[in-house]
């Protein structure tokens, strides 16, 4: 059977309904978006489903306990994965909620916090052999932060599999450098799984994506081929046997089909992959990357910007929140994490609103990753902007009623978005060499 997308409007309605029927969470899921959110960030015609796996590594290479030790250390890596994929609609059934806990500020107790969610647990999938997306979430975060990109995508027809990594408390500085092995790892073992046939029929293991955030995205870089300096200031932190062990793994994928890093480590003054980022010139996977323009974790003209530049073998663009910071790629906060300044700061943006900046994110990576994954040409005019900076836009042609959505073509307005709702955006592209 063929599934066909809802019209745009039955998709709202939808969502309205879900938001106000009697016995409903007020909150919105984030993976639902707003009613001013451009064309691609609906969700698709299936409905999504959730559900856990753990994959055990046996004797495998323990970054942080080598840290440690002050040599290599090897030990059963145990990974639990959420995985989120298209399934069938179940009349009545209740969305799960979803629930985690982020270490506290230093001296305080750990935040716990819920996040209402679309996908129904364990659901009986709508189909078979869909695209996977491996998808790692921020340095001591949780899967679930990302649920505003994973279920839209499971919608779509994407399986989504996000494991848990368990990093140290963020605050415990000497243990980071760890993770800059630990990532890679764990994305490798994972896909490693995935195309071993771990979720049978379900998905195609010939088509992966990797997607990530802060630290995700740092180890969908390396793994895609970015290459380690030594001379990394973040590097040369590290044991050097356990650097040389490192160098032995295969922690790199020629397979993969798309890259969509949002506000990736890595770049300076970390510079883990050299000056400039010149180590991640080895990767030739198609690339999307997504920022902030006054990111203060991992900045932006030094960081993500000089990194897009130096993936000078990937065809590549560049997605800018002007104005926004860091934390682009989690959910809008939840109300638990509203009582204290650091833990809002894992989810909010002191700029922009957080629903917006989800929204804007999912449709350029919905038409990115159809691009790539689904072979679906079309999604490719969404990129083709009239100019970089959204700013200039105006509206060619009169469209009846206030609310217009561009077509593209000659419309200055970028294709998707509604007419005077696309200020604060650039959008870089460039070809491989």
């Amino acid at each position: 059977m063929i599934h066909r997308p809802r019209p745009r409007a039955a998709k709202l309605a939808l969502i309205a309904a879900l938001l106000i029927a009697p016995g409903t969470a007020i909150a919105r899921p984030p993976s639902l978006p707003d009613i001013d959110a451009p064309e691609l960030a609906a969700p698709g015609p299936a409905a999504a489903g959730v559900t856990m796996r753990t994959i055990a590594v046996h004797d495998r290479l323990d970054p942080l306990a080598s840290l440690l030790a002050g040599h290599e250390v090897h030990t059963d890596r145990v990974l639990r994965l959420r995985i989120w994929y298209p399934a069938r609609a179940v009349p009545g059934a209740m969305p799960v909620t979803y629930s985690a806990t982020l270490t506290g500020e230093q001296g305080h107790p750990d935040a716990a916090f819920t996040v209402p969610g679309i996908a129904l647990a364990d659901a009986q999938p709508s189909g078979d052999h869909f695209p996977l997306v491996v998808l790692s979430h921020g340095y001591n975060n949780d899967p679930v932060m990302l649920s505003w990109l994973a279920e839209n995508l499971a919608t779509k027809g994407y399986v989504v599999v996000a494991p848990e990594h368990r990093d140290p408390p963020i605050w415990d500085r000497a243990k980071v450098p760890a993770a800059l092995l630990t990532r890679p790892l764990d994305i490798v073992d994972c896909i490693k799984v995935l195309r071993g046939g771990m979720l049978g029929k379900l998905a195609d293991p010939s088509r992966i994506a990797l997607a990530g955030y802060s630290m995700g995205a740092y180890g969908a870089l390396t793994v895609a081929g970015g290459r380690l300096d030594a001379k990394s200031p973040a590097v040369a932190a590290l044991p050097p046997a356990l650097i040389a062990a490192f160098g032995r793994t295969d922690v790199t994928d020629a397979g993969l089909r798309a890259i969509v890093a949002i506000s990736p480590a890595g770049g300076a003054p970390w510079s883990v992959w050299g000056p400039d980022g010149a180590g991640l010139a080895a990767i030739t996977t198609p690339l999307l990357i997504i920022v902030g323009s006054h990111d203060r974790t991992v900045g932006y003209e030094q960081g993500p910007a000089a990194l897009f530049a130096a993936a000078i073998h990937a065809d590549r663009h560049l997605l800018v929140f002007a104005g926004a910071g860091h934390d682009i790629g989690t959910n809008p906060p939840p109300p638990e994490m509203q009582g204290r300044l650091w833990d809002l700061d894992w989810f909010a943006d002191p700029v922009w609103r957080k629903d917006r900046i989800n929204a804007i994110a999912t449709h350029f990576i919905t038409a990115f990753l159809d691009s790539r994954l689904k072979d679906d040409t079309t999604r490719n005019a969404y990129f083709d902007v009239p100019s970089e900076s959204s700013d200039p836009a105006g509206w060619q042609g009169e469209a009846p009623g206030y609310a217009a959505m561009s077509k593209g073509g000659t419309n200055p307005t970028w294709k998707g978005f509604w007419r005077g709702h696309q200020d604060g955006l650039i959008l870089r592209h460039r070809a491989a060499q």
